[in-house]
């Protein structure tokens, strides 16, 4: 099951209007999406910060499970409080940054967190989104979050308003998924190669020659030399983006 096929809600989409002239279009995620993401999220670090209590427990009583309140120095009580509540409410900010504005849940959920532009958030947007599921969280469950989600145009709680994004679909239409996850591309530039990648066949020969020299120009490849033929200078461009595509492009 798919957070789409979670989520009833009706999303408009994100247009972004790349640097190549090849526009991109990414669909913003509704409440459901949000809800399907987050329990998945919310189960996985309950599970990591229970596991390192119930270790920790062991290592300093002996016990699998305390028949009372942990007692000892305070060194001992860091190694049984302190992980766990550090697990449970660091999780997503560290995983947000780490994974890119995704999380396990997120993941499998099919959606990310994007900025206006459809780029990837920075490290300073996602502290400032994080910081505010303090707001989003009252009064009990997500209840702020889950109705500014209702009832703003593009599903944003409370955080996505303070740090400027918003949950996007992960787009499934393209034969290059991987392609956000490159070291060498932003999330926006990823997409850009994917759709005119996509397009090739449907572009005329000097559109697409046009598109692809302003990608590689943009991501410092070298370019093609100019070649006799039209159809062989075609196919050089096309390589080079399949090769910026997998990572393994030439750089000058």
């Amino acid at each position: 099951m798919t957070a789409e096929q979670v989520s009833t809600q009706t999303a408009p989409d994100l247009v972004v209007d790349s640097a190549t002239g090849v526009q991109v279009n990414l669909r913003i995620a509704g409440p459901g999406a949000r809800a399907y993401a987050f329990l998945i999220d919310w189960h996985i670090r309950l599970i990591l910060a229970l596991a390192w209590y119930i270790i920790a427990v062991r290592i300093s009583t002996g016990r699998w499970m305390p028949t009372a309140p942990v007692e000892g120095d305070s060194s001992m009580l860091s190694l049984v409080w302190l992980p766990p509540v550090t697990i449970f409410f660091l999780y997503h900010y560290v995983l947000e940054v780490a994974m890119r504005g995704r999380t396990p849940g997120k993941r499998m959920a099919g959606v990310r967190i994007a900025t206006r532009d459809g780029s990837a958030p920075g490290v300073g947007a996602l502290l400032v989104r994080n910081v505010f599921r303090l707001i989003d969280g009252f009064p009990l469950i997500y209840g702020v979050g889950l109705i500014t989600t209702l009832f703003t145009s593009t599903h944003v709680r409370v955080g996505d308003m303070a740090a400027g994004t918003l949950l996007v679909y992960e787009r499934t239409d393209t034969p290059l998924p991987a392609l956000v996850e490159s070291a060498s591309l932003d999330a926006t530039s990823s997409e850009v190669l994917s759709e005119l990648l996509l397009r090739w066949p449907l572009l005329s020969p000097q559109a697409r020659q046009r598109l692809a020299r302003a990608l590689l120009t943009k991501h410092a490849i070298t370019l093609p030399t100019s070649a006799a033929r039209e159809d062989d200078e075609d196919r050089q461009l096309h390589k080079a983006l399949e090769r910026l595509a997998g990572g393994n492009s030439t750089h000058d």
